[in-house]
């Protein structure tokens, strides 16, 4: 009997240490601080032509975000000879940045007023490039293919029309919408699924597949900071990417639409 109350003791204790353990972890984990996040659907050189999401508008946004990170769509591989130029001439001179406004024009000349780093994470190369740019060109001209191409115009098309028909084509709310994801995945869906395999790297899952894995290592590394990370893509790559960033426990992700309202 002693034995075996002896025995029941050690049970009961066994369960309290494994209880406390777990809620320790729990109580842990809970408290530590969750980066935010958002994703800023860019339209590059539509940015110096649209009348509302200009690059001052898109200066006015980044300002009241106030973030701690900005993730770009700069390939880390061209970042130094951007900035380096940036610090010598307070311009940018690297030919694939210089494609991009909102980095030319608004995020790299707001460090000298805003304390964030910029984080290069595009996925893309010019080989890629070069290689989709010729495969996509074979394919257009391949009457085997005249089916599969004629669908990926159409999903073009359709995605088009329907953009059009919302009469909020580069509006800043919308673009920031779900809605939005969901008309450009039908005309980006028959693409990826037609090509994406046959792009190679520059296929559509492919290259958003790039993208992503540099934009988790700068989450990982940075994880439990405490910070706002904005990610700022040509706003095709937002839907792709936020399915991703919603499967993440460790980031609160924040809607754009109070920072929006915040500047009008």
């Amino acid at each position: 009997m002693k034995q075996l109350t002896i025995n029941f003791c050690a049970v009961l204790i066994l369960i309290f240490t494994v209880s406390s353990c777990k809620q320790s972890q729990k109580s842990t984990t809970e408290e530590k601080p969750k980066n935010e996040v958002l994703v800023m659907g860019m339209i590059h050189s539509g940015h110096l032509t649209d009348s509302v999401y200009t690059t001052a508008y898109v200066e006015k946004l980044i300002r009241e975000i106030k973030p701690d990170y900005i993730l770009t769509e700069i390939p880390p591989d061209r970042f130094e000879a951007a900035i380096e130029g940036f610090k010598r001439d307070d311009s940018i001179s690297e030919p694939r940045v210089m494609r991009f406004p909102e980095y030319t024009d608004v995020v790299f000349p707001l460090t000298k007023e805003m304390d964030f780093e910029i984080i290069p994470t595009a996925g893309w190369t010019r080989p890629m490039a070069l290689e989709r740019q010729q495969k996509l060109r074979a394919i257009s001209q391949d009457t085997s293919r005249a089916a599969d191409w004629a669908a990926y115009r159409e999903g073009n098309r359709l995605s088009d029309s329907l953009y059009r028909a919302t009469r909020k084509v580069n509006d800043p709310y919308f673009i920031h919408t779900d809605e939005y994801d969901r008309i450009q995945d039908i005309g980006l869906q028959p693409y990826n699924k037609l090509f994406n395999v046959e792009l190679g790297l520059g296929g559509w899952e492919n290259i958003n597949i790039a993208h992503y894995w540099n934009i988790e290592k700068a989450l990982e590394k940075h994880r439990y900071e405490g910070k706002r990370i904005l990610i700022t893509y040509g706003a095709g790559h937002k839907g792709w990417f936020l399915r991703q960033l919603r499967k993440r426990d460790d980031i609160k992700l924040l809607d754009m639409k109070p920072f929006l309202d915040a500047i009008q």
